[in-house]
């Protein structure tokens, strides 16, 4: 499941097992998840991207992170131990059941005291915080992905990173016939053609991109 989605699954398992293990914890909450949510847990982003999520935040430096599509925490987690000591993650989430979950084992991690949840509906949030940010991770509802990169775009410091997740849609973007799919490759092109950012979409997990303003 934690593989990468986009490439053959004898590669996804190869990059997987040469990438760092999460914490037992993380394991934990992973596997929790499968359990109590079934299905639902593919929405987890995975040792992998968790990985990678961490050491950007790492080499950022980051002291301040907002994500916007918290789930159960496995990413929330990973970034808030890449960040400083004294930094400050706020994560954004609707789902009630998803975030008891998380508050489980956040409770249980010694990063858990940087988190702040924001419960309820993202964009409204959002109106609500000030800048800056080092690094953004959007990783929630597709149809709204320009608003939420419209909005954190201000918020978000030169040189900083923007990191939206589920760009490629499984390839779906080339011929998209679903809303989530139109919805992704409108997004893709509406940030290709934004002169305030570089960017580069990797092919990791469901594709990631990484936006910095300029």
């Amino acid at each position: 499941m934690y593989t990468l989605d986009l490439v053959p699954e004898a590669i996804g398992e190869y990059a997987l097992a040469h990438t760092t293990a999460p914490s037992p914890l993380l394991q934990e909450l992973l596997a929790t998840t499968q359990t109590e949510l079934g299905e639902r847990a593919r929405m987890l982003s995975g040792p992998i991207e968790g990985q990678l999520l961490q050491l950007l935040a790492r080499a950022l430096n980051a002291r301040r992170v907002l994500e916007i599509g918290m789930f159960t925490g496995f990413s929330t987690l990973m970034l808030a131990e890449g960040i400083a000591a004294d930094g400050e993650l706020i994560t954004c989430e609707i789902d009630p059941r998803a975030i008891a979950l998380a508050k489980r084992f956040f409770a249980r991690s010694p990063f858990g005291r940087k988190i702040t949840i924001q419960e309820g509906p993202a964009l409204a949030t959002l109106q609500t915080l000030r800048g800056p940010f080092d690094l953004v991770f959007i990783d929630a509802d597709k149809p709204n992905y320009i608003n939420y990169y419209e909005a954190v775009l201000p918020l978000t410091r030169t040189g900083g990173l923007i990191v939206a997740d589920n760009v490629l849609r499984g390839g779906g973007v080339l011929s998209p016939r679903t809303e989530n799919e139109r919805a992704m490759a409108a997004f893709n092109e509406h940030v290709r053609h934004d002169p305030r950012v570089r960017t580069v979409t990797l092919t990791v997990r469901d594709g990631i991109m990484l936006i910095s303003p300029r």
